[in-house]
Formats: C-alpha cells, structure tokens, sequence
C-alpha cells in the first residue's frame, strides 16, 4: 500500500466544471479526481469509469456543469484515527484507490493498492515502501546462542529491517545423515564439518526468534528440508527465505507454498528457464513469493554480479524484486535499490576472520550502517513516477536565476496583450516565458505598468482581489520597505510584519513610511547577511557567533527606529531563526545542550530594550541560502518550554515549521501547541507536506486548519497571526488575499 501526500492533481472543488475535472483527471496518473467543499470535506469522486458510464446513460449534460452534479457521492474513505492495517479490506470489488480523511472528512492523503506486496511480522513490503533490509547472521552465531543475541542487537542497531537465520535437519537433508562421507568432494566435506560445529539447537534457534521479536526485529528463517520446515510451522514463523540451492526443488517448494506464508526466493545457480519454471510452478500454487537476483559465488567477482538482471528478473515474473550479495563491500546493494530492487540481504558477523565461508564476505556492523544509511539516502533521491512537482529548493532558485515575462510597456485592463509588448528577462518570479504564446491575445485582467511581471492569474479571467476579511485575532501581512505603501491600504490589517532584507537594514524608513501610523507592526530579523553570513546565535566559532550577535543588535536598532513611525505598537515583536543547524546530519543531546547554552549567552549580549525577541520554531530540514541544513534547536516542545522559562523569551509559532517537525518525530500538533502555548507571542500561518515541504498552497498540505484554529483558540487566544505564504506579496499581494479568504472560511 502506497501512501500519497502530493494531493494538487486529484483534488477539485464541487462548483469547478466538469471539463475542469477531466483535465485534472487527464494529468493524474490515477485517473481519478475527488470532490470537496470550499473548506476541504471530501463529497463525492469521478473517474474514467464515471464517465464512460455517463456517456453512455443517454443522460443529457454540458462540459460547464459543475462536477458536483454527475459525481459518484458513495465514495469510500477511511479515518486517519484507525489502524492502517485495516485498509486492505477494502481494496475489493475494483476500488485501487482510497481517500484518508480526518474527524471533519477532509483529505490528508490517499492510499493505493500497492498489489504484489506482502507483510513479515507486520513489516509491510511493497513496489512503495523503504527497502526491506536484511541481515543475514545465517550460522555466524558459530553455534553460540549469546553470539546470536549479541548480532541480532548489533543488527537492529545497525538498521536491518530483520534478521535471518538458517536451520537444517542434517540426518535428513544429507544422505550420508549427520556422519562424515569419505566419498564426498573437498568442499562438501568441509560445508558439512561448519554445520556440524556451528549449527544451534532448534531450542536455541527458537529463542534467537524470540529475542529478535522482543526488540521489534522481524526473525527470518531458511529452512533446508522438510523436517525443518515442520518444526519452524509448530513453532510459528511467519514467512520463509529459500536458498538458491533450493530455489529447482520444486517438491519442497510445493511443501513451502503449502504454508500460505510469503516466500523469499534467492534465484543464485539457476539458468532464466529454471526460474522461469519455478515462477509458473509456484503462480499454479497461489504462492505469495518474492524472487532475489543472487550468484552464489563466496565471494562474488564484480564482473559476475550481473546486477541489470534485476530489471529482467521483474519483467518475467512481475513481483516484488530483491538483491542477495555475496560480493565484497557496500556498493552493490545500494546500486540494486536504484535498479529497483525492494529487498537487500547481506551477511553480517562481528569478525571477518572466524572460521566459515560466510564471515569473509559479511559485513560489519558499521559497514552494515553505512549501507543501510546509504540506501535509505537513494531512496529519498528516487522519489517517485508521479507528475514532477519543484522542490523547496528549485522553488527558490527559480525565483532567482530563472527568466520571466515582463511588459515592456502600459497595459490597461480589457486590453489586448500584444506580442511585441512581452519581453522576456531575469529573474523569475513571474510567468515563465513558455507560457508566451498563451498570453498573447489575452485581455489583460487587471492595469499592467511597464516593467511589471506577468503572472499564472494573468492566464485567468479574473485573479483574486483583497476585500475585508474577519478573524477573531488580530492579523496582518508580510511587507518590504518598498511595497509597505502598496499593500497595507487593501484590506482592514490589523498589523503588517516587515520582513527586512540585509539591504533593507541599510534603507531610510522616512522615505517608505509616513509618521503616525495607526496599525502595529513586527519584525522578521533577515536570516542572511552580507558575506554569506546566516545568523547563528549557537555557532561554535566564536568569531562567527560575535557577528550575529552584532547583526541582531542591528536589527533590535532598526526595530527601535520603525517603533517611532508606529506609536501605538508597544515592544514590537522580532521574529528571528536563532541558528543551531548543522550540514551533516542531526546532532546528539549533549551537542544540542551546547548550543541551546550558546544561544542563552547570545541573547544576554543583546540590547532588547523595548523589543520582545520571539525565536521562530523550526522545521527538521530547513532551507538556507545555499541548500538544505538539518536543524536542531527549537524543535523540541519540552526544549523550547525549558528554554523560553530558564531565558525569559518568547516564540513564534511557525505552523508550517511545525508540522512538518511533528510529521519527522510522530508528535500530536495538539500537545505541542499546548506545551509551548504561554511562551508563543506570534504566529506564522501556513500549509506544509511531509517533513521539508514549505511552499504548499494552502489547503492543499498536511494541516488541518479548522481543527488547527480550534487548537489555536483554546491555547493562544489573541495572538496575532499573518499568512507566510511563499511569494505571497506576487501580483500586488495575490497570494495573500487568496489564503486569508482559504483561512477565513475555515
């Protein structure tokens, strides 16, 4: 089951057009769209399948009807408060796709039927979720039930998704039984002398199970005969691994399908038509079976491994695909996740060096790590095949180094936008200049200034205006110095918040802002400054944290300076992100305990006189000039509660920031609102998907707003708010009016 987050492309609202909806339907791969209310509520659904049988009714009905006329309204949901596990049952009767809704039916995401794929212990495994990884102890216990416990600790910790183990009956599986053959080759001699040394009892063997499962480590097993098999049955393992030796055997495989239990199958030794063969033995026996691409050479030559033979191994079986390595190193398995393989195994000892085959071409504990850490990182790279979406970072760069469509003279509203009146220059935060061709012949929607951007509303026929809007706390805007006069006269703002560039530092307030305003005002602090300077209060390089310390007493000054143009504002909130962020992964306790001590001595070297310094709460990946960081500090609902207490600061309760932070560690956006509530001085509004997706319009994330704004009104009542809408102030504020209307509504 694949869950699905990205929700632009299958969601419309009942009163667009039916024609609005089958372009979207057209541009999903999922061929389906949901209907919702204004405010989210999932209503109803219509697919390629609605629409054949509309079709063909006899029915009358016209393009432009709203799609809420014709929608299938017996959708099937499911409640985010239950158990995921539960799902399956109703992917029946043809249903491949099913919304996931909250307590008011709105859509926080939708699951997919991921087909082939099979659960081990409750570890899902499917075409969509993380490589299951396995760590192949097999008989490199070397006999010992205390080494066996200590590799399956040191295989948890090392990230294996599940440990797996080997067992044999050698008086059945051997024809010699359990006694030496002096008619047997030098290698089966010596294959029989390790089992008979190495091997656990089957007591042992069962207990090395149970430990694995009272850490949470799916236990795996190989059984290699019949006999075995029966016991692991009484003993109750969930599924099975099948050695490549076995892989021709279609006897025991038959005894193996038998069980119903998924089937893991190593395809090492066995010409395609062999495979071929057991995969329509095993499909003619319902089987539920997955197939490793494997050469069973100890240790395998890079020239042998073959690895492309994952991309033909799926094609002819059609299942979930996997790669079992005998070869040295790390390099090959992480290759075979970007080839599409969904199972990795490797062996695993604590020593190279001890007697066995197996030891020479297992892997560390810490190279064992540095695998899984290394597949887990491709696999974030992969993505997926859904429609291309820009990230955070391409967003940002766009704005900067991309071209747009500018007028090169005045438009009036009504008027024709001619070819000859579109230049196309840098940077780009307008419309792109593909869309040309569109624009040309339009009427403009709106009075166009020479040297303006044209905007994706401009391909409308009308954008959306500011109007007055009703919040039952005080709300207000992002601004500039040089767009304060434009935007803060459209609507009843009860404030505006001056988001200040290191340059704007810089600039004489007077020529921007008349004297004696009377609305209130905050302070965003730039987090950039000259020099490639990000503000980092927490930094371990004294001289680089004396900089910072410096830049915010500088911006405390100009907070001080824009307070005399604003009288009724008392102690005007700075918004600023303190640092602690780090370039190679998060940081421990201990390092963390530093730098929140760092930025505790900062603040005392701050003039904050008549100024209320409020310290943004942060996502897990922010987005600095430059790329992504990980971030560590104020994060933490009980850090940031000791913090704000022992230091007597305030927050800025950064919403998307937040969630996005309560998404990465499993926390209750409830109870981390209300653990910080009395310290927060200021809100910043807006939508977020998964753990680093800034820039979601609103509606279309993780939040839920109404049930956010019941939150917010029981545990910070008052405080103010603005929109923190990713290029908001586009078009003379679009962005704005439209999510303070989203947000109004709900």
């Amino acid at each position: 089951m694949q869950i699905k987050k990205n929700l632009i492309d299958l969601l419309v609202e009942a009163s667009q057009s039916i024609n609005e909806a089958l372009i979207k339907i057209n541009q999903n791969k999922e061929k389906i769209i949901f209907i919702v209310s204004s405010s989210g509520k999932l209503l109803g659904s219509f697919s390629d399948g609605d629409l054949r049988r509309l079709l063909t009714s006899g029915e009358k009905f016209d393009l432009r009807d709203e799609i809420s006329s014709v929608m299938n309204s017996s959708v099937v949901s499911f409640s985010s408060n239950k158990d995921p596990k539960n799902m399956k049952n109703l992917f029946k009767d043809g249903i491949e796709i099913i919304p996931i809704v909250d307590d008011h039916l709105r859509i926080k995401s939708i699951a997919i039927n991921a087909g082939n794929g099979f659960e081990i212990d409750g570890v899902e495994i499917n075409e969509n979720n993380k490589t299951f990884v396995i760590a192949e102890i097999g008989n490199n216990h070397n006999g010992s039930l205390g080494s066996a416990k200590k590799l399956i600790d040191l295989a948890k910790e090392s990230g294996a998704d599940c440990a797996k183990f080997q067992m044999r009956d050698l008086e059945v599986l051997y024809k010699s039984g359990s006694e030496n053959d002096d008619s047997a080759d030098l290698g089966a001699q010596y294959t029989m002398d390790l089992l008979k040394q190495f091997q656990l009892k089957d007591e042992e063997l069962f207990e090395a199970f149970d430990y694995c499962r009272s850490i949470g480590l799916p236990a795996l097993c190989t059984p290699w005969d019949k006999s075995t098999l029966e016991k692991l049955e009484d003993y109750g393992m969930t599924a099975y691994k099948v050695a490549s030796a076995d892989l021709t055997n279609h006897d025991f495989l038959e005894s193996l399908a038998a069980t119903k239990k998924p089937l893991i199958c190593s395809t090492g030794m066995s010409l395609e038509e062999e495979i071929l063969k057991t995969i329509n033995f095993l499909n003619s026996r319902g089987a539920i079976f997955a197939l490793l691409h494997c050469n069973s050479t100890y240790p395998t030559p890079y020239k042998d491994i073959n690895l492309s033979y994952i991309k033909r191994l799926k094609e002819i079986s059609n299942k979930i695909i996997g790669y079992s390595g005998h070869e040295r190193g790390i390099s090959f398995p992480i290759a075979a996740v970007a080839l599409g393989a969904k199972i990795v195994e490797k062996h695993f000892t604590i020593d190279k060096s001890l007697e066995g085959n197996d030891h020479k071409v297992s892997l560390l504990p810490n190279e064992f790590k540095e695998m899984v850490n290394e597949i887990r990182n491709i696999e974030d790279g992969l993505g997926s095949t859904d429609k291309r979406v820009l990230s955070q970072g391409e967003m940002i760069n766009r704005d900067t180094l991309a071209k747009s469509l500018i007028s090169n003279t005045n438009i009036k509203k009504g008027e024709k936008i001619k070819f000859e009146s579109i230049e196309i220059k840098s940077p780009g935060q307008g419309l792109q200049p593909i869309y040309k061709d569109e624009l040309v012949g339009r009427n403009a929607n709106r009075d166009i200034k020479k040297g303006d951007y044209f905007y994706e509303s401009d391909l409308l026929e009308a954008s959306t205006q500011p109007k007055e809007y009703k919040f039952n706390r005080p709300f207000g805007i992002p601004v500039r110095f040089h767009d304060f006069n434009t935007l803060h006269k459209k609507s009843n703002f009860d404030f505006v918040e001056f988001h200040l560039s290191y340059q704007d530092m810089d600039l004489e307030i007077s020529e921007y802002v008349e004297n004696d305003q009377i609305i209130d005002f905050v302070v965003h602090s730039p987090e950039l400054f000259k020099g490639d300077h990000i503000l980092d209060l927490a930094s371990l390089d004294k001289k680089y944290r004396d900089r910072s310390i410096k830049e915010l007493n500088r911006v405390c000054d100009v907070t001080r300076s824009i307070n005399k143009f604003f009288p009724q504002t008392q102690d005007p909130v700075i918004v600023l992100n303190a640092g602690g962020f780090s370039t190679n992964g998060f940081l421990k306790q201990d390092q963390k305990d530093e730098l929140y001590s760092l930025v505790s001595d900062s603040l005392k070297q701050v003039n904050s006189e008549s100024v209320k310094i409020s310290i943004q709460t942060m996502p897990p990946y922010p987005w600095h000039f430059g790329g992504q960081s990980y971030h560590n500090l104020f994060l933490d609902p009980q850090e940031i509660s000791d913090f704000c207490d022992k230091n007597k600061t305030y927050i800025c309760l950064d919403i998307s920031h937040t969630v996005m932070a309560c998404n990465f560690y499993k926390w209750d956006l409830k109870s981390f609102i209300k653990k910080i509530a009395k310290y927060v001085s200021h809100l910043h509004i807006s939508d977020a998907q998964g753990v680093d997706g800034e820039g979601v319009e609103m509606g279309f994330g993780d939040v839920n707003f109404e049930s956010l704004f019941q939150i917010l009104d029981e545990n910070t009542p008052n405080i103010s708010f603005i929109p923190e809408i990713w290029q908001g102030h586009k078009n003379d504020g679009e962005g704005f009016w439209k999510a303070l209307e989203y947000l109004e509504k709900v």
